[in-house]
């Protein structure tokens, strides 16, 4: 294309300029941020292995018109690393973070009882050269870093591996739960669940909620993405929460072409079905197991959120989405829903909830509490149907005047979450120096999970652990 003068335009519009890492080699680069045909694009160049272009957002005008729901962050009250090298390479938290953690992993081990073919951890049934199993010991140091960290932490997630295969997983729950850690979840498959009878009963007991790997119904979804099918024991894991009374949040890994056509069976699934309060979307993390695919193709936030609205028009438009602002706004946006049995309305329709997260152009907030309560209920921290998020929406109804209905809201409350995990391809460390997510390592750091997964931490992690428990049997 030429401009009247003759001279050649560009394809693409400049956004911003930030800094990444090769995918090959992890060293980090300057990169560019553009627009182009509707999009947004992240493009770098290693000297050594060339250029790479990812899609970061589906949406370009979405992407610039939701930077105003980026806000201050608030300090971890304990930071464990210097700043030495510049980020990404000193995580830990270090001191140019700029957002206090709001949600901790713990990754109890590398075991696990399937295969999956997107293992972003590259765990499995015990086909890899190396791996660990955290004893009760560690786990509670690492409890013990968070809340010195976070003071009063708002949500925990043990994971893995498969978390729930380890010998001593009910007791680390209930560690968690003793430190007085808000929310405490389970990031399972769901075949203990399904398998063992006095499981779930367990979990109830402990005050536990489930984060259930969930990513549809076809077969096709089921062996593209878990390498087995697995409905049935999903159905079974279900009937035993709702038996037990355990919260469950279905989990699904949503990846192009594969089962982005089931995001609306999804929720409708998770709306209808007693035990659970929430669905959270994660577009697929080309990380670990998962790196045959074309980073300009990959899903988005906006991809996810426009198939939701098409795919159940009665319910759902993409306004109902808002960006989360504990992190940055493309990484992950949220909607809570009311729901008695036949009709649903998001919350967005019923209260402005930009009247009370826009920092940017400085509106009027007229009531702090209901400020605290919105940005709980949309925060990382947050999942559906808990205690603490009909806390949340209690103060919201007591300030904005909502029906006298949403006093009970959290019982047939519904949150629908979509997030969006970088991987070497998208990494951005101005988003990453704002992630609210962070894995905790048995050295105390607390690294933001984008971080772990991209820049090489998770593999520095894994062969120091794996090393010490082959020391240690010899």
């Amino acid at each position: 294309m030429e401009a009247a003068t003759g001279r050649p335009s560009h394809d693409s519009v400049f956004l911003e300029l930030t800094r990444s890492i090769c995918p090959v080699c992890r060293e980090v680069l300057e990169a560019e941020i553009h627009a182009r045909a509707g999009k947004v694009y992240l493009r770098k160049r290693c000297p050594d292995h060339g250029e790479f272009v990812a899609l970061v957002y589906g949406d370009a005008q979405r992407y610039v018109e939701i930077q105003r729901y980026n806000k201050p962050g608030e300090r971890p009250l304990r930071l464990q690393t210097e700043v030495v090298e510049g980020c990404p390479r000193d995580c830990g938290i270090c001191p140019e973070h700029k957002q206090h953690t709001c949600l901790g992993i713990i990754e109890v081990n590398t075991g696990c009882n399937l295969d999956c073919p997107i293992c972003f951890a590259d765990s499995g049934t015990g086909h890899q050269p190396d791996g660990y199993s955290l004893t009760l010991e560690q786990v509670e140091a690492m409890l013990d870093a968070f809340v010195a960290a976070e003071g009063e932490p708002e949500a925990i997630q043990l994971s893995g591996g498969e978390p729930s295969i380890h010998p001593q997983i009910l007791d680390m729950l209930a560690a968690a739960k003793a430190r007085g850690i808000k929310l405490v979840m389970l990031n399972t498959n769901g075949i203990r669940l399904a398998r063992d009878p006095r499981f779930a009963p367990a979990l109830a007991e402990i005050g536990v909620h489930v984060y259930l790997q969930f990513d549809g119904f076809k077969n096709s979804t089921q062996l593209a993405i878990r390498g087995r099918l697995l409905q049935e024991e999903k159905r079974r894991a279900l009937e035993r929460c709702a038996d037990a009374g355990v919260g469950v949040s279905l989990a699904a890994a949503v990846e192009r072409g594969i089962n982005d056509d089931e995001v609306g069976d999804i929720v409708r699934f998770g709306v209808e079905h007693p035990a659970v309060a929430g669905v959270f979307f994660q577009p697929v993390t080309h990380s670990g197991r998962f790196l045959d695919f074309d980073p300009r193709e990959r899903l988005t936030n906006s991809d996810v959120i426009d198939a939701i609205a098409r795919q159940l028009p009665d319910w759902f438009r993409q306004d109902d989405f808002v960006p989360v602002p504990c992190c940055s706004p493309t990484c992950r946006s949220a909607t809570y829903a009311l729901y008695d049995g036949q009709d649903l309305v998001p919350l967005p329709r019923l209260v402005d909830v930009d009247d009370y997260l826009d920092y940017v152009t400085n509106r009027a907030v007229p009531d702090l509490e209901i400020r605290t309560a919105l940005e709980g209920l949309f925060s990382a921290s947050a999942a559906g149907g808990t205690e603490r998020t009909g806390e949340r929406l209690e103060c919201v109804a007591c300030g904005v005047g909502l029906p006298d209905e949403l006093q009970q809201v959290a019982a047939k409350g519904f949150m629908v979450v979509v997030q969006d995990f970088q991987d070497p391809y998208t990494l951005d460390v101005r988003k990453l120096r704002k992630c609210c997510v962070a894995e905790i390592v048995p050295d105390g750091r607390l690294i933001p999970f984008c971080a772990y997964n991209s820049v090489g931490y998770r593999e520095q992690v894994r062969a120091q652990l794996s090393a010490g428990e082959r020391n240690g049997a010899a």
